[in-house]
């Protein structure tokens, strides 16, 4: 089984629609896609309806948090999207997201940038708009050459010039709301480095202990000597190790598929969840 668990859509800030990419995803010879957009689960009703013969589809986003300053974000499977405390929280990320936008927004065209909201609000559509849309924007102007090179201290990184801080959820509170809410959390991509600052690893392990479920190792944004650090630590803590592209469409370099998870970290992850199942396609 090809299994990739975390993936964007344009109800976020991939540039996929939730039809096009449960396609391309069957195309790319996966298993099982689950989709994950920030902090909304907008996308899953046209996923599912979408959905091919032969490809499942696991429902989940990635939320987004805060710890100590740090920006983090907690992916998120399988839980009931009507329970009302985490849907709350959801939306009080997203209501956040177009001021937010605009002070970043504001804060390039002081540093001289051409940019405008107008601009970017069309980048974003009916997507939760984010830093990539912004990042989609500099491209567009020829301030940067992509939309990673966007993510720098120079622009929107964590410590960027242009960076702008929104409504974030504690990491600890958003393992209790998936988990009262039946779901199953993993830490995306905990040592991407080059993001921004990072969590310590004894910040892992103190997650760990108040129940999250396992750590993204395998990801674009881990070289090989982090992901065998990674993987050692998740054996150490008792976590899941998964595989994913976060796949963006265009956006983004990776590719659906370019990590995965293993198939017996799946079936665990599914066992655990009580909120919601997995959807198997049937040529929707």
């Amino acid at each position: 089984m090809r299994i990739d668990l975390h993936t964007h859509s344009t109800a976020s800030d991939g540039t996929d629609t939730p039809a096009e990419l449960v396609r391309n995803a069957a195309a790319a010879g996966l298993d099982v896609v689950a989709l994950t957009d920030h902090d909304t689960v907008g996308g899953h009703a046209e996923a599912r309806a979408a959905l091919p013969a032969g490809l499942t589809l696991v429902t989940g986003a990635e939320l987004s948090c805060r710890l100590d300053g740090v920006s983090l974000h907690m992916l998120a499977y399988l839980f009931d999207p009507e329970e009302p405390e985490l849907a709350r929280e959801r939306e009080l990320v997203r209501d956040d997201r177009v001021p937010r936008a605009q002070g970043m927004v504001a804060k390039l065209r002081e540093l001289g940038v051409p940019v405008t909201w107008e601009q970017v609000a069309r980048i974003a559509g009916d997507g939760a708009v984010g830093r990539p849309h912004i990042a989609t924007a500099l491209v567009d102007l020829g301030v940067v050459g992509s939309v990673s090179d966007a993510f720098t201290s120079e622009w929107l990184a964590n410590d960027g010039r242009a960076y702008v801080q929104k409504h974030e959820l504690d990491p600890f509170d958003a393992i209790r709301l998936v988990k009262a809410a039946g779901g199953v959390t993993v830490f995306a991509h905990p040592l991407a480095v080059k993001r921004g600052s990072c969590v310590p690893e004894s910040a892992i392990a103190e997650l760990a202990a108040a129940g999250l479920d396992g750590i993204e190792v395998d990801h674009m944004d881990h070289d090989a000597p982090t992901r065998a650090r990674l993987r050692g630590l998740s054996a150490d803590l008792g976590l899941l190790a998964c595989g994913s592209s976060d796949y963006h469409g265009s956006r983004k370099t990776c590719r659906l598929g370019e990590y995965t998870t293993d198939p017996e970290v799946y079936g665990e992850i599914v066992r655990r969840a009580t909120g919601a199942f997995p959807v198997p396609g049937t040529g929707g």
